[in-house]
């Protein structure tokens, strides 16, 4: 396990928490992943070393003739790394899988029934998973008491698969990280800003969280990110602006949203936890 600047991941006592990659790599080709940019780059040697341990690939081939062992972002299991957890008594918050994703296309059942085995013998930990694939949730739910079940939706059409998954899944803490938010969520071709105002009813959302892309950075529009929050203020759900969004902040110093500025100082972004 590694400590993280990921602002989001915090330990309970709200200092910076940790990641923990069970397992890395991902098939869902996002042109925006940094995780995968990273696989690609300094962490490159040390993916492609651990070829044995990756899925077969699409043709069925495993290493050293599979595309585990020339992509090191393709899906592989790290069996030293799964009991990490539980051999730290201090409570940690651990973002799960942060370089990959533990319910990904094509991971095999038993990588994820795995590391859930650990999640559930480490009950002092906070635990945040956070998919692409909201989907296959339901298959693994309820999820233990300590995990926060989260899925990525950067628009509209993966917002909406982000809400139809998380019904269906009981956890402590739902939440829906909109990072990085590339459009305006909307239902209807006008673009109006029309965002549904029942997150906490329609889901069991506990928490909403919104970023930038990063690297390169694009900034989502003001009116994007303003539209989420008044939706999760009028639910009453808490709101973690990213640090990746400040330069917005510079745009608009004061940002008055229904229930009073959201901007609890100048030039600090809204950054609460369930």
């Amino acid at each position: 396990m590694n400590q993280t600047q990921i602002e989001w991941c915090k330990n309970p006592d709200g200092s910076e928490g940790y990641t923990w990659n069970p397992i890395t790599g991902c098939l869902h080709d996002c042109s925006y992943c940094w995780a995968r940019k990273l696989a690609n780059g300094r962490l490159k040697s040390r993916m492609l070393d651990n070829d044995k341990n990756c899925i077969p690939d699409r043709e069925g081939w495993l290493a050293p003739y599979g595309e585990g062992s020339i992509n090191p972002f393709y899906p592989r299991i790290w069996p030293g790394r799964l009991e990490e957890p539980e051999t730290v008594g201090r409570q940690r918050g651990i973002f799960v899988c942060s370089m990959g994703d533990l319910f990904g296309i094509g991971v095999p059942h038993d990588w994820t029934a795995q590391a859930l085995w650990t999640i559930r013998n480490a009950p002092q930990h906070r635990f945040y998973l956070l998919t692409k694939q909201p989907q296959n949730l339901a298959k693994w739910s309820p999820f233990p008491d300590n995990c926060w079940v989260g899925v990525s939706a950067t628009n509209m059409k993966e917002y909406l698969r982000a809400i139809v998954g998380l019904r269906k899944v009981t956890a402590t803490v739902k939440y829906i990280s909109f990072e990085p938010l590339l459009e305006r969520l909307h239902y209807d071709d006008s673009g109006a800003g029309i965002f549904p105002e029942d997150l906490k009813e329609s889901a069991g959302i506990n928490w909403v969280i919104i970023g930038a892309q990063t690297k390169p950075t694009i900034l989502p529009e003001a009116e994007w990110v303003e539209d989420i929050i008044s939706a999760a203020d009028n639910a009453g759900l808490p709101v973690f602006l990213k640090d990746s969004l400040k330069p917005l902040i510079g745009v608009y110093p004061e940002i008055v949203y229904p229930k009073g500025v959201k901007v609890t100082l100048p030039g600090m972004l809204r950054q609460e936890m369930p």
